[in-house]
């Protein structure tokens, strides 16, 4: 069972697309998708966990996808992100959840549980994510030293001009996010493939022009030292390929007391997509516990 809608936020819509029916002995799953900007498109990969019991929660944040706003890039800030997810969830009647952010959302969900001190969420899952924008910004710089030659000049030099519109630094950017990020094609599930309205304002306003060049509003984001504030059971999830670092990760698992880390040999950015059945049992087992 699917159900889609709207709910009015600061003037504006945000779609949210409800999965399974609501059961008294399981407590719903709130998915917070990566970008800034990008769309809940790839999070359909875990509809399965709705057959054992579990409603799953999605949406397109405010910029992107059913949710598009443009032209305002005083809204691209993490604050706004943090209210938007307070009001699903008192629309919804989203009184106990399951908290899972991917990239972007996984600092959303940091934020959210650190700075709005969120209550009744049961444990949250951080799917390779970040703790510090500057830490992510020197791990990028790392995976890119070993690009080819040309490739990793072509890089730097966007940077010391400030000009990543070439044709040599786009093809190094592509090379790089293959290695990292995902290589999605026909063969990638269809919610992967499928045609999106990514925010591009939200992500150039929001983080900045490409993944190594935190430039906007999120460019100071670092918890690193605040992370011992989250108090409830916390799953790290990442790639041993992935942006996020397993020396990223590690210090996530570091800073929050009694955390699991579950890291998955030769997977990229979209573990989920990569080790979609070994991802989905993960989650079932650990929201079990955890109900």
């Amino acid at each position: 069972m699917v159900k889609e809608g709207y709910f009015s936020f600061l003037g504006y819509k945000t779609y949210y697309r409800i999965v399974g029916a609501e059961y008294e002995d399981s407590v719903p799953l709130v998915l917070l998708h990566g970008g800034p900007g990008s769309t809940h498109n790839y999070f359909e990969v875990l509809d399965p966990l709705a057959d054992e019991g579990r409603r799953l929660i999605m949406y397109d944040q405010i910029g992107c996808g059913n949710s598009y706003v443009s032209g305002h890039p005083e809204l691209w800030t993490a604050e706004t992100w943090a209210q938007e997810l307070s009001e699903l969830r008192r629309v919804l009647n989203l009184d106990r959840i399951h908290l899972l952010g991917q990239s972007w959302g996984g600092m959303l969900a940091i934020y959210y549980l650190i700075e709005k001190k969120a209550k009744g969420v049961q444990s949250v899952i951080l799917s390779s994510t970040l703790p510090s924008s500057k830490l992510w910004e020197r791990e990028q710089y790392r995976l890119i030293s070993f690009l080819p030659d040309d490739e990793k000049e072509a890089i730097y030099e966007a940077e010391r001009s400030g000009d990543f519109t070439s044709e040599e630094c786009k093809k190094a950017v592509e090379h790089y996010m293959k290695l990292h990020a995902s290589d999605v094609n026909e063969s990638s599930p269809e919610c992967m493939r499928r045609e999106k309205k990514f925010g591009d304002e939200a992500y150039l306003y929001g983080w900045g022009p490409n993944e190594f060049s935190p430039t906007g509003s999120l460019k100071d984001f670092d918890y690193t030292d605040r992370l011992g504030e989250i108090r409830i059971p916390s799953l790290v999830i990442s790639g041993t390929n992935d942006l996020c670092t397993p020396l990223i990760a590690k210090t996530i698992f570091d800073g929050i007391p009694d955390s699991r880390w579950e890291l998955f040999d030769g997977c990229r950015h979209m573990v989920y997509g990569e080790e979609t059945e070994r991802y989905c049992s993960l989650l079932s087992e650990w929201m079990k516990e955890h109900d």
